[in-house]
């Protein structure tokens, strides 16, 4: 069975990104910042709030907002990834391919 996404525009979505291999690296001084600038970015482009955001050694959590207008939160991920790992360069890799992420249903977020 394939997994389907749930794409609600103006949705809020918990996210969980893990690192290549699991790797422990998102913790390193080079590869946050990497992410920062990825993450400010992305908001420029494809605008969206963020509620919480957890880094790990290996993984993140995070929880964002949509715009009302707006559902896809897989673009947005796709930036972040590839500009995060664009800053860091090619010799590190730094995300497994997919994400996974949890539709928040009550509206009391």
């Amino acid at each position: 069975m394939r997994y389907r996404r749930y794409y609600r525009a103006g949705g809020t979505y918990f996210f969980t990104v893990v690192a290549h291999n699991r790797q422990r690296i998102l913790t390193q001084d080079a590869v946050r910042s990497a992410l920062r600038e990825a993450v400010l970015a992305a908001r420029e482009k494809y605008p969206f709030e963020i509620a919480a955001w957890v880094l790990m050694p290996d993984h993140l959590h995070t929880i964002w907002h949509l715009p009302e207008n707006d559902a896809d939160f897989s673009e947005r991920w796709r930036q972040i990834k590839r500009h995060s790992q664009y800053l860091i360069g090619a010799d590190t890799h730094l995300w497994q391919k997919r994400f996974w992420e949890h539709a928040i249903r009550d509206e009391q977020v």
